[in-house]
């Protein structure tokens, strides 16, 4: 296979050649078709979240099964499946429908190797390059992955689009239809219009939330907000908190942050009304302390932390494709398209937000 390498934290890609290791249990060998760059893979680029090097990353990945390994029944050669985050299945949080807080979540997404201490991938020397990230690293022409986090999709929708679907549209969809899960005619704002925002302003729509509030310093994708659902967006600004609460008459019944900045997290809890209940999702590292005022909590607020959507993907996903082919959740309007040996460019576009969604196709 061909793979995006990072060989050193804050180093630049290398595409080289690879060859993954022999198929173990469970596992499945994957031909990727596309590939989205995601937040958290940058923050292992610039060392926010530490990893072993060599390691590819990359776990937004979509295409066919091309093998796979001891005792796989549930899927078969020639498969269309979207990947997103792996779980082992077995614990008292995988047996309760939540595998996004699987016990076993780091070891099996982020060591960066199978739990026997063995890698997925090798070099041309044979020495070990380190994947498994999310349980699949598929910033590559070829990934394993494994029927835990493997989605079956129908074959007839276009493959190489439906990659995100596995992490950031996932995390922003499934904030709102799993977490928040908010009844017609309740309001709902989302603070930064990024892929996991833009996710969650289209499920509040699909939802028939009203109003529907974007809040991003980039005008374009406030514009793409409203082409989405939202029914008002606007700039950020220090009293905009409590502008929302006297114009929606008392604040809003569900907020969103996808920023992962202190001051962004403050203002969407204080946008709420009472009760009222925000979920933040941007990720800025291990450590990013927050301060709150209790006194805004204790009148019936919430806050809470949201992992991958608190979603199962292989519930989640399906749905988000029906809702797709009926129209509801137009995510495809949020990707632009890159060759893979332009990762480089994609992620130099994403970085500076002139693009929403890049999708690498390998």
């Amino acid at each position: 296979m061909r793979a995006a390498v990072l060989n050193e934290v804050g180093g630049d890609l290398s595409i080289v050649e690879l060859t993954a290791t022999d198929l173990v249990a469970g596992e499945v060998l994957v031909k990727v078709h596309g590939v989205g760059v995601c937040h958290t893979d940058l923050t292992v680029i610039d060392g926010a979240m530490p990893q072993q090097t060599p390691i590819v990353l990359g776990h937004e990945g979509s295409g066919v099964v091309e093998a796979v390994g001891p005792g796989v029944t549930e899927l078969s050669v020639g498969d269309h499946v979207v990947c997103s985050f792996t779980s082992c299945g077995e614990c008292k949080r995988c047996a309760t429908d939540l595998p996004a807080y699987c016990t076993r979540f780091a070891q099996l997404n982020y060591a960066g190797g199978r739990p026997d201490g063995s890698t997925t991938l090798v070099d041309g020397d044979g020495a070990p390059v380190h994947g498994n990230w999310f349980g699949q690293s598929s910033w590559a022409t070829h990934a394993v992955a494994s029927v835990a986090n493997a989605v079956k999709v129908p074959d007839t929708l276009p493959v190489d689009m439906l990659g995100p679907l596995g992490c950031g549209l996932l995390t922003g969809a499934g904030a709102v239809l799993n977490v928040h899960r908010p009844k017609p005619g309740q309001s709902y704002g989302v603070w930064g219009l990024g892929p996991v925002g833009l996710a969650a302003i289209m499920a509040a729509n699909a939802s028939g939330c009203e109003p529907i509030i974007g809040v991003d310093p980039n005008p374009t994708r406030r514009e793409l907000a409203l082409e989405i659902g939202a029914t008002a967006v606007y700039e950020p600004s220090d009293t905009l908190a409590k502008d929302l609460v006297r114009e929606t008459q008392g604040g809003l019944d569900f907020t969103m942050e996808a920023v992962g900045a202190p001051s962004v997290i403050r203002q969407s809890l204080m946008a709420l009304a009472s009760p009222g209940s925000c979920v933040t999702v941007g990720f800025r590292g291990p450590k990013n302390p927050v301060e709150l005022n209790q006194s805004h909590l204790l009148q019936g607020r919430s806050l809470r932390g949201v992992i991958e959507g608190d979603a199962d993907p292989h519930e989640l996903i399906p749905r988000l494709v029906r809702m797709w082919a009926d129209g509801d959740f137009p995510f495809d309007k949020l990707i632009t398209t890159y060759s893979f040996d332009d990762i480089a460019t994609a992620i130099a576009d994403f970085r500076a937000g002139t693009v929403i969604k890049p999708v690498l196709r390998p």
